[in-house]
């Protein structure tokens, strides 16, 4: 019988301790040490150290100082600065891969994934299958990123939707059915389409704007919250994080 490696307890270390936070179990502020999470964990520290490395890269914790970890908090104002970095940097990806030509198979590949999201809303126009809708939304904006053809600004993507609040899927109910967040889902939809056809159509300053306009339907979708009912931020993943 295959043992289970180092790297296998330090992912599945890795994948339990980002639930615990961003769920809210292990909030802003907590102090987290190797032994007692090990413990907690029923994993030997060297991969749970690990884990939290990793996590440190993803921005959910920090060094403390005199050794350990410590969760991180956010401020609301982190959290529209992380939205707004997200455009800049897909935006810039958008320019760049209607700039220098995206490959046929590349176009095809994205081109699938926005007809399969098509698929995710039904006849009935609060009908809308959320699960596929947020791993499909997912799969096409890592596309997007590599398109640009920059390993630079693919790396950069990805850093910062590695944070919960700033994803592509933030703000996508998890169960509850939101009006509002469920309107936005078809404007989302729209504006994908339309990247898609700048980037195909070589209008590289169009493609740019498009996809910095479409990172902003996350900052709409926040200000909702803000403004008419703060109880739904226990639906959204991260936003445990966020201290007023």
């Amino acid at each position: 019988m295959r043992q289970p490696t180092g790297n296998t307890h330090a992912t599945r270390a890795q994948i339990e301790l980002r639930k615990r936070i961003l769920s809210g179990d292990l909030p802003g502020g907590t102090r987290l040490f190797e032994v007692q999470m090990a413990e907690q964990l029923d994993i030997s520290r060297t991969p749970v150290r690990d884990a939290m490395s990793r996590l440190v890269e993803e921005g959910l914790l920090d060094r403390a100082r005199g050794g350990g970890f410590v969760v991180r908090s956010f401020s609301f104002g982190d959290v529209i600065d992380a939205i707004e970095l997200r455009g800049v940097l897909e935006g810039t990806a958008a320019r760049l891969a209607a700039e220098r030509g995206a490959g046929e198979q590349a176009l095809q590949r994205i081109q699938e994934i926005v007809a399969e999201l098509d698929k995710c809303f039904g006849p009935d126009r609060e009908e809308v299958d959320f699960e596929r809708y947020a791993d499909l939304n997912a799969r096409f904006h890592h596309e997007l990123a590599g398109l640009s053809g920059s390993e630079i600004v693919r790396r950069e993507v990805e850093r910062v939707t590695g944070l919960p609040f700033a994803s592509p899927s933030a703000f996508l109910p998890n169960s509850a059915e939101i009006e509002a967040f469920t309107r936005s889902l078809y404007i989302a939809q729209e504006q994908h389409r339309q990247i898609i056809a700048a980037i195909a159509g070589r209008e590289s300053s169009r493609a740019e704007a498009l996809a910095r306009e479409h990172a902003r339907t996350a900052r709409r979708n926040l200000d909702y919250v803000l403004a008419e009912d703060r109880s739904l931020m226990k639906h959204l993943p991260g936003l445990a994080l966020v201290k007023d």
